[in-house]
This record gives C-alpha cells, sequence and structure tokens, in this order.
C-alpha cells in the first residue's frame, strides 16, 4: 500500500490525482501532518508526500530502521514539478515509485542513486538475494574498476558491465559458501526441493529435514526456488508451514506425473499410499535437472518412524528470451514495457537499423548482435541459442513482433526449455490509421503482398476473399523495386467488388519524421506513390471521407441511410 499525506489545498489536489488514478494501491492519510506521517510509515510499503524535502526528513528521520524495513519515500513540490525519490531507492522502489507518480502527474522524476544515473543495475536490484560487500562492490563498478563474473551456476542477470577477471568479484553461486573480501555472492533460484510426508507431520520435522539435506550438502537455503510434493499432499499442514517459513511456493504433481519419472530409489509405500514410487525424488526432478540429494528420511527425537523425505535437485537454468515490438519507430510509440525488456536484456538481437533506433536505450554491458536485411532465421536462431545458454535476451522488431515480424520464426525455433515472453508493439496498420482517421472503425484485415515468404496464388485467395467480404484491407509491403505488378493486381482485385470512389489511405513513414500521407480513391490511386516503406489502407463499402479524413462506421447504417435516400 501507498500512504497518501499533504498539507496544503495544492498538496491535496495533486494527492486526489494520483489516488484516483491508483485506487486499489493508495491510501489517504489525513490529520496533522507529523501524526500522518508517522502512521504511513508504519503501515504502508511507501509514501508519498506533498510536502518540502526538507519537512520529510525530519519528519522520517526519527522512524529509520534500515533499508531493509523501511519504506521507500517520495516527495513531491507544490507545483507538482518534481517527484523526489528520497528513502529507500532501492530497496523500498522509490526510485521506480518516482517515475510513476511522474507519469501519472506530468512530473520530472528525480533520481540520485548512483547506479540509476548511470544505468548500471544496482546489485540489489536484480532479483536474487546478496550477500557480502554490495556497497564496496558497487562503488568498483561505478568508478570503472574491473568486477569479475564467477557465476557457478549459469542465470539470466541483466546487463552489467563485468570484467573477465578483477580485484572485485561478483559470484553466482547456490552454494553455502561465505563472501570473501570485496565480493558479493547472488543467490539464484536454482533448487529444488521434493518433499513427501505423512498425514499430520509437524511442520518442524519437514522444515528440520531440509535445512538439514541442504547443509549436510553445503547448499544454500537462500536458493531455494520451491518446494514440490504430490496433489494428495498439497494440503498438508506441514508441508504447506515449510514453505510459508522458506518463503517459497509449494508445488504439485498428479501421482500419474510422478510415477512416469524414472527415480533411483522407488519405494512401495508411496506406492500404496498416493499411486506413485516416489514423491520426494519424482516432485524434485519432475521439471528436469540434477539431483544433488537421494531421497533422506527425517530422524525423530523420540524414536518413531519418520514422516518425512526431501530430495533436492539444481534445475537447470532457464534463459529468458522477451520478443519485443518496438511500435512504428516514433520514440513516444514506444511502450514502458518494451523499455523495460530492453534494459532487463543482457544480449540484444536485432536488425542493425532497429538497433540504431534503440541503443541508446540499453544499458552499459548489452552484448548486441545485430545483422542487416534478409537474415530473419539467423536472428531467431541466434535469439534462441543465447537464451539456451541462460541469458536474458530480447529479440527486437519494428511494429508488433508478432505481425510480420520476429516472433514467428523464433517460436517456431524455441521449445519449452526457455522462457518466452512477448513484448507487444504498435503496429504499421495502426499507426497509418491513426494518421488517416478512423479507417479500421469495422472488421478489417492486413496481407502482405510480398511473395518471398507466401507464393502469389495464396495472396491472391486471402485478397479476393477479402474483396468479397467487404472487408477493410491493410496491404504491408506493397511495392518494391523488383515487385511493382503485384499492388496493381490487389487493386484490380479489389476493383472488382468496390467503387473507384472507395477511400485508399496512403501513409509512409509512419509516425516518423518524414512521414507523409494522402487521402485519394481506389480509382485515383497511383502505385508509384507507393514503396516498401508504405502502407495501404483501401476502405470497405461503408467507408467515407469525412473533413479530409477516412472514417468506416462500426456499423452499415450510413450505407442504408444513403440508399434509403435515393
Amino acid at each position: 500500500m501507498i500512504g497518501l499525506i499533504s498539507a496544503t489545498a495544492a498538496g491535496a489536489a495533486a494527492r486526489d490525482r494520483l489516488a484516483a488514478a491508483w485506487p486499489d494501491r493508495t491510501r489517504v492519510y489525513d490529520g496533522p501532518v507529523a501524526d500522518a506521517v508517522r502512521r504511513a510509515f508504519a503501515e504502508c510499503e511507501q509514501l508519498v508526500c506533498f510536502l518540502a524535502t526538507g519537512a520529510v526528513v525530519r519528519l522520517v528521520a526519527p522512524l529509520l530502521a534500515g533499508k531493509t524495513t523501511d519504506p521507500g519515500v517520495v516527495c513531491v513540490d507544490e507545483a507538482g514539478r518534481y517527484a523526489v525519490a528520497l528513502l529507500g531507492g532501492h530497496g523500498g522502489g522509490a526510485n521506480d515509485l518516482a517515475r510513476a507518480v511522474g507519469e501519472v502527474l506530468g512530473a520530472e522524476p528525480v533520481v540520485t542513486t548512483a547506479t540509476d544515473a548511470v544505468g548500471i543495475p544496482g546489485l540489489d536490484t536484480l532479483g536474487l538475494p546478496v550477500e557480502g560487500d554490495v556497497a564496496g562492490v558497487t562503488r568498483a563498478l561505478l568508478d570503472g574498476e574491473p568486477v569479475a563474473l564467477a557465476a557457478e551456476v549459469p542465470w539470466p542477470l541483466p546487463p552489467v558491465p563485468f570484467a573477465a577477471e578483477g580485484a572485485h568479484t561478483v559470484r553466482l553461486t547456490d552454494r553455502a559458501v561465505q563472501a570473501g573480501e570485496r565480493e558479493v555472492l547472488l543467490r539464484p533460484p536454482s533448487l529444488v526441493v521434493g518433499v513427501g510426508a505423512s498425514r499430520g507431520a509437524p511442520v518442524e520435522e519437514v522444515l528440520g529435514l531440509v535445512e538439514g539435506a541442504l547443509r549436510d550438502a553445503g547448499l544454500s537455503v537462500r536458493s531455494v526456488a520451491e518446494l514440490a510434493t504430490v496433489d494428495a499432499k498439497a494440503g498438508e499442514p506441514g508441508l504447506v508451514g515449510a514453505a510459508e517459513r522458506l518463503g517459497v511456493p509449494l508445488v504439485t504433481y498428479s501421482a500419474g506425473e510422478l510415477a512416469a519419472i524414472e527415480v533411483p530409489n522407488p519405494s512401495d509405500a508411496p506406492l500404496a499410499a498416493v499411486g506413485t514410487p516416489s514423491v520426494a525424488e519424482a516432485a524434485a526432478l519432475a521439471r528436469g535437472g540434477e539431483l544433488l540429494v537421494p531421497k533422506r528420511k527425517s530422524e525423530r527425537a523420540d524414536g518413531q518412524p519418520a514422516m518425512a523425505t526431501c530430495a533436492v535437485v539444481r534445475r537447470p537454468a532457464r534463459g529468458r528470451l522477451a520478443v519485443v515490438g518496438l511500435g512504428p519507430g516514433a520514440r513516444d510509440l514506444l511502450t514502458p514495457r518494451a523499455r523495460a525488456e530492453l534494459r532487463r536484456a543482457s544480449v540484444l538481437v536485432g536488425l542493425d537499423q532497429y538497433v540504431d533506433q534503440i541503443r541508446d536505450l540499453l544499458r552499459p554491458g548489452t552484448r548486441i548482435l545485430e545483422s542487416g536485411l534478409g537474415a530473419e532465421e539467423e536472428r531467431a536462431r541466434t535469439a534462441v541459442a543465447e537464451a539456451r545458454k541462460g541469458q536474458a535476451v530480447a529479440l527486437i522488431g519494428s511494429g508488433d513482433a508478432g505481425v510480420y515480424a520476429m516472433a514467428s520464426p523464433a517460436l517456431a525455433e524455441a521449445s519449452d526449455d526457455i522462457d518466452v515472453i512477448g513484448v507487444p508493439g504498435v503496429t504499421a496498420a495502426l499507426a497509418a490509421a491513426a494518421v488517416l482517421g478512423a479507417p479500421l472503425g469495422h472488421d478489417h484485415v492486413s496481407i502482405s503482398l510480398s511473395d518471398l515468404h507466401t507464393p502469389w496464388e495464396v495472396i491472391e485467395r486471402r485478397v479476393r476473399a477479402a474483396a468479397e467480404a467487404d472487408i477493410v484491407v491493410t496491404f504491408y509491403n506493397p511495392r518494391s523495386r523488383g515487385r511493382d505488378w503485384q499492388l496493381p493486381k490487389a487493386l484490380g482485385i479489389l476493383a472488382e467488388h468496390r467503387a473507384p470512389t472507395t477511400p485508399v489511405g496512403v501513409v509512409r513513414q509512419a509516425s516518423r519524421p518524414d512521414e507523409s500521407s494522402r487521402v485519394t480513391t481506389l480509382g485515383e490511386l497511383d502505385p508509384a506513390w507507393v514503396d516498401m516503406m508504405t502502407v495501404v489502407t483501401v476502405g470497405n463499402t461503408a467507408t467515407r471521407t469525412i473533413a479530409g479524413r477516412m472514417v468506416t462506421p462500426r456499423g452499415y447504417r450510413w450505407q442504408t441511410t444513403a440508399q434509403e435516400a435515393r
């Protein structure tokens, strides 16, 4: 929850705007300001104070306990010009909150955290438990000193400018080791603990077994990603409680799924009880990995039979592939989610001209793999191969990456051994439609006229179907130097079903600085106006030109009314 505090009418007005924008995330604290700050500080994860920074400093100073527990605090000035991340920039999320407040209020976010200022992700913001000399190693990164990455376990990390060797080290490990001098330990969630339990097994017995197994194997409890068991034990209090105490989810599988997994130590007891010869080992191995700790039983001080079993697996690192749509070209049409994925990726794969568009948004240390036109399949294969190495990869394309772009070849190449995230973008058809007016107000279809990947016979059949169905058509890849007859042919097919006066929109370089557009008709369109940077939109029989803009009504009422008038 975000606590909102103000002292003046102007501050209250800005506060109320934020509360209206985030009704489920915010709580307004009224009354004397000092009391409001104290209550909000104790009750909320974050605060936005519409007060002077000096006043907030004096109010929160006596309340500070530590950077890992204090809420993030953002200050907004009286005029709403600045949103200042005052406290808890990383740990409390104040830096991100300042940016979010700025978007809502139109304020300039002020972030003074050193790593954010230079574009290097803080070691405590990588989403992994962190131990050791965080301040010293971070300072070395900021000062440009070589910091080595020792990755004992491959894991997808955001771009950090690591060196091959250096006096400072970041060690990515799930082993129970202590950080050395000038060293930081990052704990990847690489361990899965399979657990089985008799009915009524105490949580202390389950938890003690798990912690003992990890300790004896020299593994860190902070790298446990999940406990796993059979469906029949999903509600067992001892397992549920142990997962809660460890702060990880309890994942379950059906008995049939577990029975199909080959394990070194099957048993008749779980087969009779829940229908699978293995619970602990099979559940730990359900998604693959290396068995580090075979099945072991708990030991009870009272000499009674063990009530819990566990096994530990190091799961394979799953690389991350984000397929990112950059939009039609204008920077303000690049979505916030796309920006975030670009900054998260340690490897960027894309067409060279698209890379140039967003190169300035990448963090230092991002490895760029760019290539020229006509290498789509190669780029897709490269991106998937990098993700399979455990990297965080962004594969970029213009518009929406799923529309005549990189998502199709990438997903055709990828299997379920990597995580794939789709990031939508504004398509060329939508960007052109916004320039033309409202040509896509009713059913519409996009058709590429390039026969490099699709036989012309198939394209022609699709154009004819759209023409007969009276659907608005947007043509991608309409005309190039080597393909100059396809567009006239497609327009001729449409002309068999639509009047010469049917509105047609031609937009070149939509949303870019050299954008140009015109609204003409099917009978007057000159294909020479069109090239590969152009989108052509042909209206249906209801589309009209109004004040120079193409408008397709949501229904056919205009057409019916016009016929009745005749």
